[in-house]
């Protein structure tokens, strides 16, 4: 599980080369037959407009989506990925071939759109966590296929990454419980086969709570606490486990969740819910 970063990186290289082919593969298929009334040899220059105020998201993305059409495309950028941007503002501009221009359009915008509105919800909660100590973290309800790229637009938004996959760190949830045995079994059996990894465990009450922290848990997941149980579960960690929240957040609620205390909050809904950014890619006329 990583943190943000002051200038978060995107994915490699292949993965956005890989995102955008199967993006264009399934919008082009065999040839863009509008794209093909423009002259083959003509040129443009097109902006990219934000139509609303959002925090910027996908770049890389959008400009793969020029380039596997036009290797020597010109993308000048306004702003970076993780700057707020207000309604109206120039994203970036945009020189090539005019064939690639309208080809990639859509795509371009289409990455950026939903990046960016990832991004924008992200901020929302961190901003309205501020001067806390809690994190608010992602989850694995992203759009299939576009994990690493939704959650690079957590980071733009200031978020923190939850693990990325199954494979990455162990998150023992009630059912894993229920056939273990129990919550101290679970976490011996996790333990013994990934001792490498950061194991988690989820609790429904401050009692499952205590038997988590003594099994020797790395992190406990405090599932649809209210918020004098939460309290209470942070007296009773007293720091010797980092505590996350799941469940029921929302903007009105996720302050008053971590002033409690606790270290992190993790929401579906920056991932799941996604708000696109209203943008448009208008050519400049001559």
């Amino acid at each position: 599980m990583s943190g943000d970063e002051a200038t978060p990186q995107p994915p490699p290289a292949e993965t956005i080369r890989a995102d955008v082919a199967r993006a264009l593969a399934e919008d082009i298929g065999k040839g863009d037959l509008t794209a093909a009334l423009i002259d083959p040899d003509a040129h443009a220059r097109a902006h990219i407009v934000s139509r609303e105020d959002a925090v910027l998201a996908g770049s890389p993305w959008a400009e793969e989506c020029f380039r596997q059409f036009d290797p020597v495309v010109r993308i000048d950028w306004h702003y970076a990925d993780g700057d707020r941007v207000h309604a109206d503002a120039v994203l970036c501009e945009i020189e090539g071939n005019a064939r690639a221009l309208v080809a990639g359009e859509r795509n371009a915008l289409n990455f950026l759109q939903t990046l960016s509105g990832t991004a924008t919800v992200t901020r929302s909660y961190v901003d309205a966590i501020a001067g806390t100590k809690t994190k608010i973290l992602d989850t694995r309800k992203t759009i299939p296929g576009l994990r690493l790229a939704q959650k690079y637009a957590v980071r733009c938004g200031g978020g923190h990454n939850h693990r990325i996959g199954l494979f990455d760190a162990i998150l023992i949830k009630e059912n894993h419980v229920t056939a273990a045995g129990g919550i101290a079994s679970a976490i011996r059996a996790a333990r013994a086969a990934h001792p490498e990894v950061l194991l988690e465990c989820e609790v429904e009450s401050v009692d499952e709570l205590r038997d988590a922290i003594a099994a020797g848990a790395d992190r406990v997941l405090l599932d649809e606490f209210s918020d004098s149980m939460l309290r209470d579960a942070v007296a009773l960690a007293a720091g010797r486990v980092p505590l996350e929240v799941s469940g029921s957040v929302n903007l009105e609620r996720v302050r008053a969740i971590a002033e409690t205390g606790v270290d992190y909050i993790s929401i579906g809904a920056l991932t799941k819910h996604v708000h696109a950014i209203d943008l448009s890619m208008r050519f400049d006329k001559s």
